[in-house]
C-alpha cells in the first residue's frame, strides 16, 4: 500500500493542510458520513488501548464494536506505527 501512487497523493494532500477548520471540510467532503464515524471511532479507542483497558470496557464506554476494537489493536501491535506516532503526536500537543 505504501508504494501505492494515489495512496501517497492523498498523504501528503492531508499533510499539508494545517488548518483544523479546513481539514474537517475536506474529510466530510472526501468521504461519506459512515466513513467518518469509522475512522473516528477506530481513532477514539486508540488512546484507550494504549491506557490497557479491556476490549469490553471500551466496548460499554464507547459503543465500538469488540470486533472493530480488536483490529485497531491487532494494527496497533503489527501495523506500521501510525497511530503510535499520531497519538504520540497529539499528547505533545496537549
Amino acid at each position: 500500500m505504501k508504494r501505492d501512487p494515489d495512496i501517497r497523493a492523498l498523504a501528503a494532500t492531508l499533510a499539508a493542510v494545517t488548518d483544523e477548520n479546513v481539514m474537517l471540510d475536506f474529510l466530510i467532503d472526501l468521504c461519506t458520513p459512515a466513513e467518518l464515524r469509522a475512522l473516528s471511532d477506530r481513532w477514539r479507542i486508540v488512546p484507550l488501548l494504549k491506557a490497557g483497558k479491556p476490549y469490553r470496557d471500551i466496548y460499554e464506554k464507547t459503543g465500538v464494536s469488540v470486533t472493530t476494537v480488536g483490529r485497531v489493536a491487532r494494527t496497533i501491535e503489527l501495523g506500521e506505527g501510525g497511530y503510535n506516532t499520531v497519538l504520540a503526536k497529539r499528547m505533545e500537543q496537549q
